[in-house]
Order: structure tokens, then sequence, then C-alpha cells
């Protein structure tokens, strides 16, 4: 297993499930388990340095990291946020984010034209949206049917808050799954999302994200626990190489390197190492998987004195045009309440794939720009912070651009079986997508191994 983010450790987890006797060995660079799950304190409180929540339902069902958490016993202890409101910050206002959305793309246009007025060219011209197994960037398709404001105001910030990149160059089939199928059926993008919304309904009254009492950080810890692996930090992986009955992996740490032979191998790492690890045993699927592109983030967490009024808010996202440097805020202590702090935490986003600049100041610059624009952004005065924290995330997001899908499809198809990869630069982001990605993985070199080997 290469990668210690919670996409390997959940292939790490399922290679246990299906095999208890296995030998298990998990590389990771870094010097702890998690990737872009770290749970610190903070103001007296266990706050998230990076993801925050994981989602309850994917595509209709519970989702495969709360189907993780209750196999590590985690049910009772998993946290939802409070049923506040969140907003977009438009023309100098917070405006409540329109119900009835998919990723901000209406269901009935009415229903936005205050905030975003819609064109009259969702027409129906009697054959789907799409071609089987055509893919088209997000902004492209709902520009040309519903306008650009739709998609400057409602669509790239929502999309732009999960992934920090553009709606133009986003594609539809990797970012909105249940849309892409949808528009190949549909002949208006009114209808489409229509299907969309049906075809994963969430029962009332259930909540769409979880976190876990104290934090991420203990959902990591459950896993790794219950993977029993056999856990090598600071170790960098140089290569892999196919051998007559197996793969051999190179590492080093400390200037020592070390080779394991191994069976099967996931790779759960970001798109460069990955392509960097495949050059040599498969050109076309490295080429590929190289094309994928990153967009970087800063996170400024402020601790105000108790009893800073905030607005009534979960906190808002921020559209690229409205000039401002932050693109989202958490109020985080309103989300969650069971932080049990006194102090007022509020957290800011900043990046932009594209937009580096931001990211080249300093600490102290990034908490000033932050202090300077939240007040203009809430339309109120806010006071000195008791604390600051400044994270920063090289490369975190990755860019599906149009046929990430397919390209992903092609490289993994032209590998051997025995060899799985997993995480957010194939699979989509977030908690529970990586989550289904390394138990998908784990599955695929468990049945490779199953039929080559006969375990």
């Amino acid at each position: 297993m290469v990668g210690g983010g919670i996409a390997g450790l959940a292939a790490a987890h399922r290679l246990r499930e299906l095999g208890p006797e296995l030998e298990i060995v998990l590389l990771e660079q870094a010097d702890r388990l998690g990737g872009k799950i770290w749970t610190r304190p903070f103001a007296g409180a266990p706050v998230e340095t990076g993801a925050e929540t994981f989602l309850m339902r994917d595509a209709g069902a519970e989702s495969a990291a709360l189907r993780l958490a209750g196999r590590l016993g985690l049910t009772d202890a998993l946290v939802h946020p409070a049923p506040v409101p969140s907003a977009l910050a438009i023309d100098a206002d917070l405006r409540p984010i329109p119900a009835g959305t998919l990723m901000g793309i209406p269901v009935d246009p009415a229903a936005v034209a205050d905030l975003a007025p819609v064109t009259n060219t969702d027409v129906d011209t009697g054959r789907p949206l799409l071609a089987p197994g055509e893919d088209v960037a997000v902004g492209a398709l709902v520009r040309a049917r519903l306008g650009d404001a739709v998609v400057e105001r409602l669509v790239d910030p929502l999309l732009g808050g999960v992934y920090a990149g553009r709606a133009d160059a986003l594609s539809l089939q990797a970012t909105i799954p249940g849309l892409h199928r949808a528009a190949q059926e549909a002949g208006t993008l009114r209808d489409a999302v229509a299907r969309a919304v049906r075809a994963a309904p969430r029962p009332a009254g259930t909540p769409v994200f979880a976190s876990v009492s104290g934090g991420l950080s203990r959902y990591v810890s459950a896993v790794a626990e219950a993977a029993r692996a056999q856990l090598r930090l600071g170790q960098t992986v140089r290569a892999v190489q196919p051998t007559g009955s197996g793969w051999r992996v190179r590492a080093a740490a400390a200037g020592q390197e070390s080779e394991i032979d191994a069976d099967a191998i996931v790779l759960a790492v970001p798109a460069t190492p990955t392509a960097q690890l495949l050059r040599a045993v498969e050109p076309t699927a490295a080429e590929a998987i190289a094309e994928l592109s990153y967009a970087s983030m800063a996170l400024v967490t402020l601790a105000l004195p108790a009893g800073t009024a905030l607005p009534p808010l979960s906190g808002f996202l921020v559209p690229a045009g409205q000039g401002y440097t932050v693109k989202a805020a958490t109020f985080l202590t309103t989300k969650w309440p069971q932080l049990g702090t006194e102090a007022v935490i509020v957290r800011a986003s900043l990046g932009r794939f594209g937009d580096d600049d931001v990211l080249q100041l300093t600490d102290e610059s990034l908490v000033e720009l932050v202090r300077a624009e939240l007040p203009r952004l809430i339309g109120a005065p806010l006071p000195v912070p008791e604390a600051v924290r400044v994270t920063r995330w090289a490369g975190a997001l990755p860019q599906y651009g149009v046929g990430h899908v397919a390209r992903v499809a092609a490289a993994r198809s032209s590998l051997p079986p025995t060899l799985g990869l997993a995480g957010a630069a194939f699979d989509g982001v977030g908690i529970a997508a990586c989550v289904r990605s390394g138990e998908a993985a784990a599955d695929q070199v468990w049945r490779a191994l199953v039929d080559e080997k006969g375990r």
C-alpha cells in the first residue's frame, strides 16, 4: 500500500476484511497518517485543518464513508452540522443559497431569477443533451442553457467551494455524475436536473454531512487500527517494478533505501507521483494520469473573542467576480456547536486554480488580508483575534478536466490487475469518494490475487 491518506487506509482496511491473515505493508511519505484529514487543537477545541465532513449519502445510498464508520463502531460518535443556512456573497450582500438546485443548477429557473437572471435557451430539440458517453464542461452546458449569470453567481462558487476550480474547465461527468447520466436521456437541462435529483433521493430529516466527535483524526485512527497494517512512515517510494511473481517496491527513508516484494500494490497518492511510478510500468497510463492539474489553497482560522456577533449563517461562498480574495468562510462554532469552546472560530479559504499569487504571501499577510476582507463581506467590524492559524495545502484539489473519467478508465485498463489506483486523483474529492475509491481498488487486487494464486 503506497499512501496513508484516507483512500490508502480504506484500501488497507478492506484488504484486511477480505484476508484476515494477509501481510499488509503501508508506506507513507509524511510522518503521520490521514493526508488532508488532520484535527488539531485550536482555541481549546479540536478544529480541522483540512477536510471537515463526509457525505452521509452517495448516489442515493449510504456513502462508503458512513458504512465504514459503522463497521468501525463509530456510529454513536457521529455528529452533524447545526441546521443553519449558508449564503453567497453577491453585490455587497449575503444572499441565501437557493433551495432546489443541484450544485447551483436550478430545477426551476424561476426560483433563482432574482439572484441570477436566466436566459430562455433551454429548449428541447428532440434529442438528449449529450450523446452516450459524451463529456462536457459544466460551465459550457449551463451557459448554453441557462445563461452566464447562473454559472457565475451560483454554479461557479458552489463548484469552487469543492474544487477551487472554475465551472468552465471542470468535467460534468467527473464532478456531477448524476447529472451527466441524466443529460444523456433528457432533452432540457431542467429535466436533467430533475431526473438527477429524483435518482438520488435523501430521506426527509437525514443530515447531509457528518463528522466524528473529537474530530476526523479519530476516524483515521480507527481505520488504521482496524487495518492492522505494518505502518512505515517517512517513506518515499522511488519505484515500483513488476517481477515474475508480483511487484518490487523500492523506498527510501532518512537516506536509507529498502526493497519490499509484494503480490499486489495499491497506489493511493496524487497524480504526479503516481505517474512517475507508472512510467516504468505502463508509459501510456502514466501520460494520461499526468494530465491532471491541481489547485492549491490556504486556510486562515481565527479565534475571535467570546460573544463576537456573526451573521446567522454556517458560512458563505464568494463568487470569483465579486472582487475578493477570500473565496469562502465557515463560522465553525455556529456550524459545530459541539466544539464546546467559548471562542468564536471562523475559517476563511483562499486560493483558486490558476491564482497562485495570493498563496505566495506570508502567513502574516494572509491573516491581514482575511481580517481586511471579512468585515466587508459580513458588513460589520470584527475584533482582533485571540489566536490565528494558517494552514497551507499545496496541490490539494484535483481539477477534473473534460474526459477525465475516460482517461482514468483507459489508464486502469492498461495496468495489471494486481496494481490498483485509488484516491482523489481518480474517483472524486471528499472523504466518501476516497473511501469508495480505496475499497474498490482493494477489491480489484484481491480478485486478481484469488484468480492468480488461488487464495
